[in-house]
This record gives C-alpha cells, sequence and structure tokens, in this order.
C-alpha cells in the first residue's frame, strides 16, 4: 500500500509543487489549503506523513499541530515556515514535529526528508 502525504499549505504553488514531486516518488497525496480541510484528511485519511505550513491565515500551523495531536497522538509532521520564527519553529518542535524547512526550501532535501520519515511510520 502506497504511503499517505499530507500537503498543508495555503500556497496554491506550493502546495501543486509537492504534490507533483510527492506523486512521481510513488506516495498518495493529500493537499488542504487551511487547517480546516487538514483536520478533516487527518481524520478521514490518516496520513502517515503531514508537511504543515507554519504561516496560514485563520488556523495557524501550531494549533493544526496541536489539534492533529489530538486527533492521533503518533502523527509524524514536518514543518515548512517562510520567516525566521524561531519561537514558532522551537514550539511546533516541542509538540513533536520531527524537523522544519524554511522557505524557500531545495525539493530534493524535502523529498530526502519526507523518504526518511515517511519509511519510519511503516
Amino acid at each position: 500500500m502506497k504511503q499517505k502525504i499530507l500537503i498543508v499549505d495555503d500556497q496554491f504553488g506550493i502546495r501543486i509543487l509537492l504534490n507533483e514531486v510527492l506523486q512521481k516518488e510513488g506516495y498518495d497525496t493529500f493537499q488542504a489549503a487551511n487547517g480546516v480541510q487538514a483536520l478533516e484528511i487527518v481524520k478521514e485519511h490518516s496520513p502517515d506523513l503531514v508537511l504543515l505550513d507554519m504561516k496560514i491565515p485563520g488556523m495557524d500551523g501550531i494549533e493544526i499541530l496541536k489539534r492533529m495531536k489530538v486527533i492521533d497522538e503518533d502523527i509524524r509532521v514536518i514543518i515548512m515556515t517562510a520567516y525566521g520564527e524561531l519561537d514558532m519553529i522551537q514550539q511546533a518542535m516541542d509538540l513533536g514535529a520531527l524537523t522544519h524547512f524554511a522557505k524557500p526550501f531545495d525539493i530534493d532535501d524535502i523529498r530526502v526528508a519526507v523518504k526518511k520519515y515517511a519509511q519510519v511510520a511503516q
């Protein structure tokens, strides 16, 4: 069975890029533009790994991460942020995020990290 990756980012272009790259790598992918969509997908599909942007209008990445952990305390999350928000990164890591990437990120770095962390989830 293919591993499931959830991409949560309010920027359409980033979602499309990550979606395309990860599908080529053989993953089943889901996309969410906001926290409400992300939480629905977590409830319905139990993704193996989540790529979560921290700066999302409405419900920010920290709040989304907290709510995901309520649904599935073992959910595996890699965070992405466009800002040098060290306090937010630290807060996310304290909540159990696996690692983080600063935007703009190198797509190969993301591929390697997804492969590493998605495999552990099997």
